[in-house]
């Protein structure tokens, strides 16, 4: 792994305790990640921490905008950084999504969220 690869994530999840969950196994799996309750805190993270490279947010958000919108706003702003969208409630076309894009639906196993996050750290968004 390079050390000019980012290794921080931005865990966007208005639910405090399933945020927390996969905040968690991001650290266990040696990824250090932030957290936001809403896409206003997560564009405010985003600003604050440009060692970020990838948002991991939830759809449903309280907030003038939901996670697919976050989603777009962090592409327009930062195209780097990667995009994992994820919902219990609906599911995400892949048409939908920016380019760096990938939908994770809810549940999921953290471990195979630690595998994805990993992955795409490790590759430039929009390959």
């Amino acid at each position: 792994m390079s050390p000019t690869i980012p290794r921080e994530v931005l865990v966007v999840e208005d639910e405090p305790l399933v945020r927390m969950n996969a905040a968690d196994a991001l650290a266990d799996g040696g990824i250090m990640a932030w957290e936001a309750a809403d896409a206003a805190e997560a564009l405010t993270m985003l600003d604050e921490h440009p060692a970020i490279g990838l948002v991991f947010t939830d759809v449903n958000m309280p907030g003038d905008m939901d996670g697919l919108d976050l989603a777009h706003e962090v592409h327009q702003r930062r195209p780097d950084v990667g995009l994992i969208v994820t919902s219990g409630a609906v599911s995400v076309p892949e048409e939908q999504l920016p380019d760096s894009g990938t939908f994770l639906p809810k549940p999921y196993p953290t471990d195979r969220l630690v595998r994805m996050v990993a992955a795409k750290l490790d590759t430039p968004a929009g390959d």
